[in-house]
């Protein structure tokens, strides 16, 4: 079938999508309402569109599970909107997310091996060297610094620059690519101009590499032969983009976050087994895919009784569900590096659950511990309410984290 947007739109008393903040390390609050009062519900997201917004984890999981919610291939911007009946663009060649069945799972095997659990653990000693050395230049700089630019950027952009191969002197470039692509009030041309850079610069890499192959995950690519240059470049892409984005911006908000809560440090630093547990929960706790997953409507189908058309958009809400009390021992709205583990969605979930999750929880608690042992004063050098935050991004977490010791 062919996919279109939806024809019809949801029923009349849809709802609006939450997105005002009243703290900043938690959703908004109308997402607690939602789901008490209706976890599946028609809404207006903001950019005008109109679909179906999830907020139970449980019906989150169901959404992302289920093939017959396809991967979205419309851009979330306020420029994007659509007419009833315009086709979907098909995707970018390599654009795995974008893509469902067996195109998906075609590219999605060939990287599996590159981030398996072991292969991350092996990775650990090379990431607390990166590490350590970006906190020697912190000790040893002018107070304060910014932590977020200092640190948390330039430590999985080095890791994931090392994996696949890219120089880490072009950071400049694909990070300001990067932000143009996730910017909430980037025009659809802009976001273009930005996808179109970097797949560009992958693309002379990977035709680089055919020549002189090193020990790499492009390399890797080009020498097993089954993606062409085009697909190579835009897997290369995304995963240059997902690899520092996300992470990034997990450590500088997790180091904003436990800095808030001084009982949960201390809980850390009189237990440094507990850092496993704390990446998990600031993972929850925190959920930087701060609009969650949007999927397309394949077919005609009942969610819990909700009738939903076929090309309708349902937006599966990553942070609602990781506070639902009814997945989450004690409060979930609370920090609790201590919690009982459950499975969160930070990741996503089903077949599209991120890729590169094992390297995040590598990086989050290499560079986390190492920060807060290696400087027990750490402190903002701001008030809280003077840090800039992401709320006019993709993904959230702050543009600047000024700190001092």
């Amino acid at each position: 079938m062919t996919d279109t947007q939806p024809t019809t739109r949801p029923r009349p008393d849809a709802r609006t999508q939450p997105t005002e903040r009243t703290c900043p390390f938690s959703p908004p609050e109308g997402y607690r309402t939602l789901r008490e009062e209706a976890p599946i519900t028609p809404v207006t997201f903001p950019d005008g569109t109109d679909g179906w917004l999830v907020s139970r984890h449980a019906d989150v999981r169901t959404v992302l599970a289920d093939p017959r919610f396809g991967a979205n291939r419309r851009p979330a911007r306020a420029d994007a909107f659509a007419p009833a009946g315009t086709p979907v663009p098909p995707p970018p060649p390599g654009m795995f997310i974008m893509m469902d069945g067996p195109e998906h799972t075609r590219i999605r095997r060939l990287l599996t091996g590159q981030f398996t659990v072991r292969r991350m653990r092996q990775l650990a000693p090379a990431v607390e060297r990166i590490v350590a050395e970006h906190l020697d230049a912190m000790a040893s700089a002018e107070q304060p610094v910014d932590l977020l630019r200092d640190f948390a950027l330039p430590v999985p952009s080095l890791v994931i620059c090392e994996l696949l191969g890219v120089p880490y002197a072009d950071r400049a470039d694909f990070q300001r690519n990067s932000s143009n692509m996730l910017r909430l009030d980037a025009s659809q041309e802009e976001v273009q101009q930005a996808h179109l850079a970097m797949n560009q610069h992958i693309h002379e890499l990977v035709q680089a590499k055919r020549a002189r192959p090193t020990d790499d995950i492009l390399s890797g690519l080009v020498q097993d032969g089954r993606l062409s240059d085009e697909e190579m470049a835009g897997v290369g892409a995304l995963l240059l983009l997902a690899g520092h984005e996300t992470t990034a911006n997990m450590i500088a908000l997790g180091t904003m976050c436990l800095l808030h809560h001084p009982d949960q440090l201390a809980a850390l630093r009189a237990d440094a087994s507990l850092w496993d547990n704390a990446v998990e929960e600031l993972l929850r706790y925190l959920t930087i895919i701060q609009f969650g997953l949007r999927r397309v409507v394949r077919e005609d189908l009942e969610l819990d009784g909700h009738r939903i058309e076929a090309g309708t958009t349902v937006l599966a809400s990553l942070t609602s569900g990781n506070r639902d009390a009814g997945q989450f021992t004690g409060d979930p709205d609370q920090l609790d590096v201590q919690r009982p583990y459950s499975p969160h969605l930070a990741f996503g979930h089903g077949a599209h659950q991120c890729i590169g999750q094992q390297l995040a929880r590598v990086e989050m608690k290499a560079a986390l511990s190492a920060l807060f042992d290696r400087f027990p004063s750490l402190r903002l050098a701001v008030p809280a309410k003077d840090v800039p935050m992401r709320d006019d991004m993709l993904i959230y977490g702050v543009h600047a984290l000024p700190v001092t010791w």
